[in-house]
């Protein structure tokens, strides 16, 4: 058993701090700018909370945080109520926030300064990977940190990889988002291009999910998107969010990324049809209005 601290309480930090103390069986303190869902969580699962990041990891091993961007990541590890002013030496830093390689090497480089460790971890399976302690885990950092972080984190992950040096975690989520990008955007257009030829598009997608065609997002959202659903899931608010700092980082590395240019455009129409909080498979909607 670990100390350990959770920063952020949304809809993949909730749970994914429920696992860490049930599953995992860890001593854990939760922080979230609204106190009272601290409170609540605390309630429900035998933990407890914090005021502020400083206070939830005082003397932690461990400190995880799931936050909205860089800049949500660095008002809970900076500064005087911060994270990292409560951290002992040798505590380890995990964050699971997507964002961008250059925060993930800026708080890397700090942590260092102060005798701390630094991963970061962003993770991949949405809320249903989350709740059910399903996550698939991209981590950059140093490999002894990592071996020690491993098995804390398997605690709500089906996977866990190092993948490089810091940065290198949040470099591979994304490419994972860059490739979710192509292929929602191939789905929605094979479902909206069935129904224009007048098939059953939800016969056509069993008969082609068993074959080269298949994907996770074609056997989990063909059903919703046929029925025209996307109130659930992962948001196209984040998925825009993810898409911009993908781009920002091929402006800086010289990748070409025209489909992901072009699919996050796509994402600004569903967001100007109000579709801002829908699902990802929502690209299918502006197909077919």
């Amino acid at each position: 058993m670990a100390k350990v601290a959770f920063l952020g309480l949304g809809v993949m930090g909730y749970p994914m701090a429920g696992h860490l103390k049930a599953k995992g069986g860890h001593d854990v303190t939760v922080y979230n700018r609204t106190f009272a869902k601290a409170e609540a969580w605390a309630k429900q699962h035998g933990g407890h909370a914090a005021k502020t990041p400083r206070e939830a990891a005082h003397d932690c091993d461990f400190v995880f945080a799931c936050v909205g961007n860089d800049d949500d990541l660095r008002s809970v590890v900076l500064g005087p109520d911060g994270a990292f002013a409560g951290m002992k030496k040798g505590a380890i830093f995990v964050d699971n926030t997507t964002a961008s390689a250059e925060v993930a090497r800026e708080l890397y480089a700090k942590a260092h300064e102060l005798g701390l460790e630094f991963i970061d971890a962003p993770v991949s399976g949405g809320q249903a990977g989350a709740e059910n302690g399903a996550l698939t885990v991209m981590c950059g950092g140093d490999a002894k940190a990592y071996a020690t972080a491993e098995p804390v984190i398997t605690a709500f992950a089906k996977a866990v990889k190092l993948l490089g040096p810091s940065g290198a975690g949040q470099l591979t989520k994304m490419v994972n988002q860059i490739c979710i990008a192509g292929v929602v955007q191939g789905l929605a257009e094979g479902v909206a291009f069935a129904k224009r030829a007048g098939l059953d598009a939800e016969a056509v997608i069993e008969a082609i999910s068993k074959g080269a065609a298949q994907s996770w997002q074609m056997e989990n959202r063909y059903k919703t998107m046929n029925a025209n659903t996307y109130t659930f899931g992962f948001a196209v608010d984040w998925m825009r969010k993810d898409l911009g700092i993908c781009l920002d980082e091929a402006r800086r590395n010289g990748a070409h990324l025209p489909m992901t240019a072009l699919v996050d455009q796509f994402y600004g129409d569903v967001q100007e049809m109000g579709g801002g909080r829908w699902d990802t498979s929502s690209l299918l909607a502006r197909l077919i209005k």
